[in-house]
């Protein structure tokens, strides 16, 4: 078992970790993950082997061959010597400064692996000549080399007695170690640390998912966990995905000083979030904001833009976004941090309104974030933007939303419109039906009859025609942007920059991250409502 402290302003938080088992610590950049690394290795002495984030991965098979017992103590302390002597850890493995030194180790833990090999090999030898039946040990860089195919199946290691070479598999291309990728290396170097760790030890991975791509994170470390037991691991990583992926302990760093210590939170199950979302929501220094969609850039740099101050976290449909709010201010593990939600018009009426309202939940101006570069004020914004002023100012703000009622006014662009709204209506209705009272099928097929028998569908269609129309024929488009949610709208609004609609996308995005075009923002931010968050 190993057990170890972490300051915090009310008093000491005691952990332990047991062989085999992990312990995920999850913080933003700024945090102090690698100091809280540095506190863990120091209380734990010569039980703890630390992995730097700030590393060297210079992969050298030609480096001297030397000494086994010198090479692990250059590997432990910095210092190859006969002994381990932890007093040179500092001095020589972090260069007198634990939290920001680079580490420059794998040099050591080349001749450690080759040194292994040779060792291991003549044990092997010498059985053999002497008819010995001792079992084949399996030497580090053979445990090493099948790790890798598991990972990298693509990639095989062609390792000899004092040489090693990459060859891409089913090709007979090879290359030396020193051209690999930075993947590559950081994946042999982590496999290689992993097996050359000393038996029960804990192992303190800092940001272990550097260099490495998503896709293989989990499966490496599911297998270099397998493959020692016999030791723990502490992971210490601002990457939510990785930490979700993880079995294990797992905490969130809030905030750290220097003088009182860090402000750790444990991550609680059951919050009715996914676990890479509790985890986000409880690392964010800001409030959380909801919203609709998947994350798509352009509502992310909209809604980063317009609200700097909150952590804007997609949720996908409108219910899910009311989910998350009532979700969220309802459960007590997550009551320290605020939020508050925002979902498309979609034709709401002001009774929906007022009851999203008092869910803490407000609602765009438009049906689609998109339209709000059809708004009269935003599309004079962008006009202004490119260098129109007075009557040309005008005339372009007139042209854009002169196409914009066009396109409104054909029927075929309509039909679409008024279909969705009365299938947004019909789904809404249905939703809120509570036929729980009915005790068997036949009052449940009347109590059905009914309670739908109020949703008038021609009605409906009616109501979303006309209001449509009227916005039209007023020229109100404000009012018909409420309804119109047509994804070819944005081909409308990237005329007033007189560009394609790719161009103009990637341009709003970057105008709004860089705040290159402050009366953009200034007009968006303007006709989006204000937020609070409880």
């Amino acid at each position: 078992m190993f057990d170890f402290s972490v300051p915090t302003p009310s008093g000491p938080i005691e952990f332990q970790v047991e062989p085999g088992t992990s312990l995920l610590f999850v913080g933003a950049n700024g945090g102090g993950k690698t100091r809280l690394a540095v506190t863990i290795e120091r209380e734990l002495g010569a039980s703890a082997h630390r992995i730097s984030a700030h590393r060297v991965l210079t992969l050298n098979p030609a480096v001297p061959k030397i000494n086994e017992r010198f090479a692990l103590s250059g590997l432990r302390t910095g210092a190859p010597g006969d002994t381990l002597h932890l007093p040179y850890r500092l001095g020589n493995r972090w260069q007198g400064n634990e939290a920001i030194a680079l580490l420059n180790d794998y040099d050591f833990l080349v001749q450690t692996l080759f040194a292994d090999q040779a060792n291991t090999s003549l044990t092997t030898h010498k059985n053999a000549r002497s008819n010995a039946a001792q079992p084949v040990a399996d030497t580090k860089f053979e445990k090493l080399e099948a790790i890798w195919d598991r990972i990298l199946p693509h990639r095989k290691l062609d390792i000899s007695g004092d040489d090693i070479v990459a060859c891409v598999t089913g090709t007979g291309i090879k290359y030396k170690a020193a051209e690999m990728s930075d993947g590559e290396r950081a994946i042999f170097y982590l496999i290689g640390q992993t097996l050359a760790a000393a038996p029960s030890s804990l192992l303190i991975l800092d940001e272990p998912e550097l260099h490495i791509h998503r896709s293989i994170m989990s499966r490496l470390w599911d297998e270099l966990e397998a493959a020692r037991p016999d030791c723990a691991m502490v992971f210490i990583s601002h990457d939510l995905e990785f930490a979700a992926s993880r079995e294990g302990q797992k905490f969130v760093i809030r905030d750290y000083n220097p003088a009182t210590g860090w402000v750790i939170e444990a991550v609680p199950d059951n919050t009715g979030f996914s676990e890479e979302t509790t985890t986000l929501i409880l690392g964010s220094r800001k409030p959380v904001l909801f919203i609709e969609g998947q994350g798509e850039s352009l509502d992310q740099a909209i809604y980063r833009a317009c609200y700097p101050d909150w952590t804007i976290i997609p949720r996908g449909s409108c219910e899910e976004v009311v989910h998350a709010v009532t979700t969220m201010r309802a459960n007590a593990a997550l009551t320290r941090v605020t939020c508050a939600g925002m979902v498309d018009a979609d034709a709401y009426d002001p009774t929906e309104i007022s009851f999203l309202s008092n869910k803490g939940i407000a609602v765009l101006p438009v049906s689609e974030i998109e339209n709000l570069f059809l708004l009269p004020s935003v599309v004079e914004a962008i006009a202004k933007n490119e260098g129109h002023s007075g009557v040309a100012l005008e005339a372009k703000v007139s042209s854009v939303l002169g196409e914009l009622f066009a396109h409104a006014a054909v029927p075929q662009n309509q039909a679409p419109i008024v279909m969705r709204y009365c299938r947004r209506r019909i789904d809404r209705t249905l939703k809120q039906i509570d036929f729980s009272a009915a005790k068997d099928v036949a009052a449940l097929a009347s109590d059905y009859a009914t309670k739908t028998a109020g949703i008038d569908v021609i009605t409906l269609a009616k109501k979303a025609s006309e209001s449509i129309e009227k916005s039209i024929a007023e020229k109100n488009a404000p009012e018909l942007l409420k309804w119109y949610d047509n994804k070819g709208v944005l081909g409308i609004a990237c005329k007033a920059k007189d560009t394609t609609k790719t161009y103009f996308e990637q341009w709003v995005v970057r105008a709004l991250r860089n705040n290159t075009a402050p009366h953009l923002s200034n007009a968006i931010r303007e006709v989006l409502p204000t937020l609070v968050a409880t």
